[in-house]
């Protein structure tokens, strides 16, 4: 499986309008706009778009990848709790980049 991550300033002037009149108005942009130019690894790949805004919401397709790995840990581990840590995880190292 091949992820592609964009975290996206969901304040940049580029975003602002779209976002403050839809949620995920800027992580959908980001994910359409990686699938189309990505669109030839899906014949080889599983490919999932992660696009992730600056103030936190992510797109639906990120949340599923997420949750998926988080209930594969789960299974391994046998811990229930392996999805919001890796959430938690995920989110903060986010923080650290921007």
């Amino acid at each position: 499986m091949l992820a592609r991550t964009s975290v996206l300033d969901t304040y940049a002037d580029a975003h602002v309008s779209n976002t403050a009149m839809q949620t995920r108005a800027a992580a959908s942009l980001a994910a359409t706009n990686k699938t189309n130019k990505d669109s030839q690894l899906s014949a080889t790949h599983i490919f999932t778009p992660v696009a992730i805004e600056t103030a936190g919401t992510w797109h639906h397709q990120a949340v599923k990848l997420v949750q998926e790995l988080g209930r594969q840990a789960t299974i391994i581990t046998g811990d229930s709790r392996e999805t919001t840590y890796l959430f938690q995880q995920l989110s903060v190292a986010l923080l650290k980049g921007n």
